[in-house]
């Protein structure tokens, strides 16, 4: 008998049918902002998340829960800022959760539409959705997909970090362009 299968011809997509568990050691949540005369990148170090794969690619869904105090821009004081109420305010606000269902094909580009909350302000994202193949024997024998996703979003409409005031040179972008690069495993 012939497992069920997500399949999206056009774009390659063969995957089982199930749900898959992020794993964190093969993953990674990166973002990048302008920051004066150049961009600072950084990481988020602890998540968890699953994607559900359906037969129907309208179906499909995707959870990922971020811990905000696990920022990592290799800059200790950078990064203590980030975590207070000035950006993050990680103590009234420890996560960052996106949810997301319907993947589509859009100009042959996969994208998983969901509803991203910082601080506790949700609005609606897109990520665009590469899909990076499916390793039917992984590390342990496990199936493994890979992807990689990403989606821009402007801080200010989640309340994170003041904005510059007319005149003043831009210390910290508006737009924030988030990375996920998933390896996710098939839990059974």
């Amino acid at each position: 008998m012939t497992a069920a299968m997500l399949t999206i011809d056009a774009l390659n997509v063969h995957v089982p049918v199930g749900t898959w568990t992020i794993d964190p050691m093969h993953s990674s949540i990166g973002f990048s902002v302008r920051h004066l005369m150049g961009k600072v990148r950084g990481t988020f170090q602890e998540f968890t998340g699953h994607l559900t794969t359906t037969e129907e690619p309208t179906d499909c869904s995707a959870t990922a829960t971020i811990a905000m105090t696990s920022v990592n821009t290799a800059n200790g004081m950078r990064d203590d800022d980030l975590r207070s109420s000035n950006f993050f305010d990680v103590d009234q606000y420890p996560t960052m959760t996106f949810e997301g269902t319907g993947l589509t094909v859009h100009d042959g580009l996969l994208e998983l539409p969901g509803k991203l909350t910082i601080r506790g302000i949700t609005h609606d994202v897109t990520m665009d959705v590469e899909f990076l193949g499916l390793d039917e024997t992984g590390l342990q024998g496990e199936q493994r997909i890979g992807i990689s996703a990403t989606t821009t979003i402007r801080r200010s409409d989640y309340g994170v970090g003041a904005s510059a005031g007319e005149g003043q040179k831009i210390v910290v972008g508006d737009k924030i362009t988030i990375q996920l690069d998933i390896q996710a495993v098939l839990e059974s």
